[in-house]
């Protein structure tokens, strides 16, 4: 089998681990669970993920300040000297091009593994040629050499995407630095054309849990998921038998009853965060303004009937 690309594997695009509190008049309500964060990662890493992408949609990426994030990210760090080999990814894309650099020149400056960007999605007419230029600086002025930047391509949430001449282009310029996406198009047809068109030259993590392998059959080099927060164990065994040559069917059709019923709850960072409190004993974390916590009816029924899935 063709080798792997290092990043490979499969990932949650964890929750943010939001306690949502102090709320003192002229102070900022972040009050992030700085004790809890390595034990969230080592239950992760025991689950069979491979690493983590943080600040990602799930995580609630856009609601944070650079600022916040920085803090966050500067106090996973210790993760590197308790699980070897345990990758960390971290979102950095927003629509301002100077931030989003600075976001990604620290990631990579602090020993992350690598980025996750999305295209500037307030400006949703750009064209592939502003997008290419967009990226291009980003690439140039923040992405180190042997360091490795993914495009998210997550067309509902930003209303624009990647097309696969404009991943060609990036790929062709920056054969290593633009390593590939996430695709959370949720478009198995784009999946496939995707891992036709580059093979295995592009690095492509699905983000739709309900056809990983799918994905995998069409080059995909593994998995970034919300889900993944809670399933991140079948998951791993769809991964395991797939690379062995063995058929994960049996391991994908239970992925795909639990994804079915989380995508239930949308936005769905609040019910996930419920559920790794109610099942798995975690921290009740919150979630920021916009979004709502969940109530406790809503966790306690959904935990019951997730249970026996």
């Amino acid at each position: 089998m063709t080798s792997l690309h290092p990043l490979s594997g499969v990932y949650a695009a964890a929750v943010t681990p939001y306690l949502g509190k102090p709320r003192t008049p002229g102070k900022p309500d972040t009050a992030f669970d700085f004790e809890a964060i390595t034990g969230f990662l080592q239950f992760l890493a025991g689950r069979g993920c491979h690493g983590v992408l943080l600040f990602g949609t799930t995580g609630e990426g856009p609601s944070f300040s650079p600022r916040e994030r920085e803090a966050l990210m500067r106090s996973v760090r210790v993760i590197r000297n308790q699980i070897r080999d345990f990758k960390l990814l971290v979102g950095t894309g927003t629509p301002s091009l100077g931030e989003t650099i600075e976001l990604t020149k620290l990631a990579y400056d602090l020993g992350f593994d690598g980025t996750v960007v999305l295209p500037p999605y307030y400006f949703r007419k750009a064209d592939d040629d502003g997008l290419f230029n967009w990226f291009s600086e980003v690439i140039e002025q923040a992405v180190p050499q042997g360091k490795h930047l993914l495009g998210y391509h997550i067309p509902p949430m930003t209303g624009l995407g990647f097309s696969l001449d404009l991943l060609e282009r990036l790929k062709t310029k920056y054969p290593n630095q633009f390593a590939g996406i996430k695709d959370s198009s949720h478009d198995e047809s784009f999946a496939s054309a995707v891992g036709d068109r580059f093979g295995k030259d592009l690095l492509v993590f699905n983000g739709t849990d309900s056809y990983f392998h799918h994905a995998l059959k069409h080059n995909a080099g593994g998995a970034i998921t919300a889900p993944a927060n809670l399933i991140s164990d079948n998951l791993r065994k769809i991964w395991d038998l797939f690379q062995a040559g063995e058929d994960p069917g049996a391991a994908q059709a239970k992925v795909v009853e639990q994804r079915h019923f989380l995508e239930q709850f949308s936005p769905i960072a609040p019910i996930l965060k419920g559920l790794l409190h109610k099942i798995h004993g975690l921290p009740r974390w919150s979630v920021r303004p916009p979004l709502e916590d969940a109530s406790g009816k809503v966790i306690e029924e959904a935990a019951q009937k997730f249970s026996k899935i």
